[in-house]
C-alpha cells in the first residue's frame, strides 16, 4: 500500500513558476515509477510526465516539454515536479501517481495508486 500527498499547488501568473511535491509513505517507494497527471474542468484527466524507479528516465507530454522537470528523491521519499513558464492552459489539479511497473508511462491505468491531487491555476 502506498498513499501520495501532494503540496504545493496555488495561484501564479503567466510565465511564472511552482514547484509540486510528492510525498509517499512506506518504505518500498523506490519500487514504484512515478507520474504526474492533470485535469482541468470539463477535460479527461491527461499525462504530464513520469519518471522510472531508478530516475534514469523521464518521459515528458509534448505539451510541458521544455518547461517541467520530474525528479524524485528515493531517500526523502518524495516524487518533485518543477513548473517553469507556466501558461493559463496549465490550469487543472495535478495528481501525483504510482505504478509498480509502467511500460508506457502515460497511460493512467498503469498506476495503482493516486494522490488527492493540489490546486495550480495560472492568471493570464
Amino acid at each position: 500500500q502506498v498513499q501520495l500527498v501532494e503540496s504545493g499547488g496555488g495561484l501564479v501568473q503567466a510565465g511564472g513558476s511552482l514547484r509540486l511535491s510528492c510525498a509517499a509513505s512506506g518504505r518500498t517507494f523506490r519500487n514504484y515509477d512515478m507520474g504526474w497527471f492533470r485535469q482541468a474542468p470539463g477535460k479527461e484527466r491527461e499525462f504530464v510526465t513520469a519518471i522510472s524507479r531508478s530516475g534514469s528516465s523521464t518521459y515528458y507530454a509534448d505539451s510541458v516539454k521544455g518547461r517541467f522537470t520530474i525528479s524524485r528523491g528515493n531517500a526523502k521519499n518524495t516524487v518533485y515536479l518543477q513548473m517553469n513558464s507556466l501558461k493559463p492552459e496549465d490550469t487543472a489539479v495535478y495528481y501525483c501517481a504510482a505504478s509498480w511497473r509502467a511500460t508506457t508511462y502515460s497511460d493512467a491505468y498503469e498506476y495503482d495508486y493516486w494522490g488527492q491531487g493540489t490546486q495550480v491555476t495560472v492568471s493570464s
